[in-house]
This record gives C-alpha cells, sequence and structure tokens, in this order.
C-alpha cells in the first residue's frame, strides 16, 4: 500500500494465497519468479529465524532466504530494498520505528499508545532515515505473535485488533495476518526515495 500511494503500479508476490491482497497478485514461489519488467523490487524474507522471539517460537530454517534474496535481486538490474526485522544482519541498511511516523492510537484502558515495529530495510539505494525511534517514555502497543499486544497487557485483550489496524494503518487484514505486515507508512517513505532515484519516471 505504501508504494502505492508513493506513486507506483504495485504486483505481489507470495508461495502462499493472500485473498486480502489489495493489489495484483501473483501466487508463485518469489526466489524463482522472473523479475524483468519491474522498476523496482522489494522483498520481505521470512524473519522467523532473525528475530529476538526465535528462542520462544524456533527455527523454521529459512534463515538462508535473506542473502539470497539480496543476491538475487541484485543480479536484477534494478532498485530494490529487503525488509526484515533489526535481529538481521544487513549492513548499512536503516531502521524505521512506528514513532518517527506518528503511527499512534488511542484504548480506553491506555489512552495514547504508539507503534514501535523496529524494521531494517536493505537497499541498492541509499535510503534516509525518518528522524530516529522516538519510543522512549511512550506507551507502545505490540503488533506480534498472531495478534496485538497493549502496555503491560496480553496479547489478546479487549480492542487490541482495532487498536492494531489503527495504529499499523492498515484495515484490510485479519488480527493474524497483522504480525507479518509492514505499516504503510514505512514503504511509502522509502517509494518516494526510490522514485527520485528513477527520475520520477
Amino acid at each position: 500500500m505504501g508504494y502505492h500511494r508513493a506513486g507506483f503500479d504495485v504486483t505481489g508476490v507470495d508461495i502462499n494465497p493472500q485473498p486480502r491482497y489489495p493489489f495484483t497478485f501473483i501466487q508463485a514461489d518469489a526466489m524463482s519468479f522472473p523479475l524483468d519488467g519491474y522498476d523496482a523490487i522489494h522483498a520481505s524474507p521470512p524473519c522467523r529465524d532473525k528475530t529476538v522471539l526465535t528462542s520462544v517460537i524456533g527455527f523454521d530454517g529459512t534463515g538462508w532466504m535473506l542473502e539470497a534474496s539480496r543476491d538475487r535481486l541484485a543480479e536484477s538490474g534494478v532498485p530494490w530494498v529487503i525488509e526484515n526485522v533489526g535481529g538481521a544482519h544487513m549492513p548499512a541498511s536503516v531502521m524505521y520505528c512506528g514513532t518517527e511516523f506518528g503511527l499512534m492510537t488511542t484504548m480506553p484502558r491506555y489512552g495514547e499508545v504508539w507503534l514501535s515495529r523496529h524494521r531494517k530495510f536493505w537497499s541498492s539505494v541509499f535510503l534516509w532515515g525518518a528522524g530516529g525511534c522516538n519510543c522512549a517514555g511512550r506507551k507502545i502497543i505490540g503488533v506480534y505473535g498472531n495478534g496485538a499486544g497493549g502496555p503491560r497487557a496480553s496479547t489478546r485483550g479487549p480492542g487490541m485488533a482495532k487498536a492494531a489496524r489503527e495504529v499499523m494503518g492498515i484495515d484490510w487484514m485479519r488480527r493474524r495476518e497483522l504480525d507479518q505486515a509492514i505499516p504503510p507508512a514505512y514503504t511509502e517513505y522509502i517509494g518516494a526515495q526510490l522514485l527520485d532515484h528513477l527520475g520520477g519516471r
């Protein structure tokens, strides 16, 4: 959605069906899908083997896909971006936080809550930071683990799904899908930088 808002025509590719994907979707293996014909490519390889929660949820054997995606995209000859969790080894990447983009909502139980959602972005194009993380001193809502958790709260408390959609800026996904999503504000910001690099075409 963020790349669409920035001005791109978006095609999504995933090995699993994505019935609520709002743009052109092709069900295919992203590691072998033809990359010709695109002006820019974004990849979000599975992050389970890279997250700090790996010690809890276990490995799933997809960790190799991060560098393999980088190698494949580097061969494409077009600008590329790869997203992953904060614990992933991604040299010269930039990290974004929801607080940098003003991603917040209010909840009856907690008042004002903010999204942290730290994500790294690795690119063939220099990407600007967005001002730095402002999590300190704020009440943070977590959107992870098949749902959303409020400050010092269960991940399944009342009103969490609604708050998660609001704070992420995503109203077309089910709650269980949100934990895999990137806030559109991040990719809209990146998309504007990619268009500048491409000369606005």
